[in-house]
């Protein structure tokens, strides 16, 4: 089992940068992949990035590629999501997810197993 807690939303202006933390329980952590999704009013959760179970190879969607950076630290039990160059378009509620163990990447939502309840980001223009 595994419970996942995001935190570091908030409002931006469009341009700026912002760094999301998900904090997980749980002493198998590092055996699973995570990943970040964000869904904006009205719209599907969309996948945003992943990276596997070991932090060595990370997946990003086209829309955020060259401007969010994710990555794992094991021994903190945590996953980043450093978000650079927001645009008001990048204005959702994301998710970290957890899917294992020892999985690879996945942009697929059902392949994970475990949910955070979300941080709310909004990009001001």
């Amino acid at each position: 089992q595994v419970q996942l807690v995001e935190s570091g939303g908030g409002l931006v202006q469009a341009g700026g940068s912002l760094t999301l933390s998900c904090a997980a329980s749980g002493r198998t952590f590092s055996r699973y992949a995570m990943g970040w999704f964000r869904q904006a009013p009205g719209k599907e959760r969309e996948f945003v990035a992943a990276i596997n179970w070991s932090g060595g190879s990370t997946y990003y969607a086209d829309s955020v590629k060259g401007r969010f950076t994710i990555s794992k630290d094991n021994a903190k039990n945590t996953v980043t999501l450093q978000m650079g160059s927001l645009k008001p378009e990048d204005t959702a509620v994301y998710y970290c997810a957890a899917r294992g163990p020892y999985s690879a990447t996945s942009h697929d939502a059902w392949e994970y197993d475990y949910w955070g309840q979300g941080t709310q980001v909004t990009v001001s223009s």
